[in-house]
């Protein structure tokens, strides 16, 4: 199975989440689009306890931290979906998309689109900050109208019950996890997480 990990925007822990997900699955791990440093995959590769998963090249590596099609122009580079090639992998695939599901690759393509390319279920991750109902009930009717398939949502941040309550309502998502803001991410942080997510998965 393929999944694609998208979010509400940027900074929303797609990341934590995407090593979370490789943990409980012991997938590979590919983030197409990389713009600035540290690298993502360097991060997930730090938080993985398992001996299955592997870390995927990226597609496109680019300098600067910003839209992937402002960090392209940037690096004298031109992101086309052709570009885009699946790895070569007989385990299961978590892909991290780029910011939220609207970040632009270039001027008719978003990262979303990627998740389409390959047939992937889309897991929303929802930071729930003040506006974030706003933010992943606008994401979950842009997937719905186009068609995506979805997975579920996840929830990050303290716990707001009423606004996880009318987002699940609005969306119909399942919530496939709920994490909590940690003081500090490790290892053993993510291995928690993901014998939760195993059981609600």
């Amino acid at each position: 199975m393929i999944y694609f990990v998208t979010a509400i925007g940027t900074d929303c822990g797609k990341t934590f989440f995407s090593a979370v997900l490789c943990e409980a699955l012991e997938a590979d791990y590919w983030k197409p689009v990389q713009a600035g440093l540290p690298r993502d995959a360097d991060t997930v590769e730090h938080l993985l306890a398992n001996s299955v998963s592997k870390i995927q090249p990226e597609t496109f590596l680019l300098k600067t931290p910003a839209s992937p099609h402002a960090a392209a122009k940037l690096d004298g580079v031109t992101i086309e979906m052709e570009d885009f090639k699946i790895p070569e992998t007989k385990n299961n695939l978590v892909i991290e998309g780029a910011g939220g599901c609207l970040v632009p690759l270039n001027d008719h393509d978003f990262v979303i689109s990627l998740a389409k390319k390959f047939d992937a279920e889309v897991i929303l991750v929802s930071q729930l900050y003040l506006g974030s109902i706003n933010h992943t009930l606008l994401s979950a009717d842009y997937l719905t109208r186009n068609k995506f398939k979805v997975k579920g949502i996840v929830f990050n941040g303290p716990s707001n019950p009423e606004s996880e309550k009318i987002i699940l309502k609005h969306t119909g998502y399942r919530c496939l996890l709920r994490i909590e803001q940690e003081p500090a991410i490790s290892k053993a942080i993510v291995g928690q997480y993901a014998e939760e997510l195993k059981r609600n998965w």
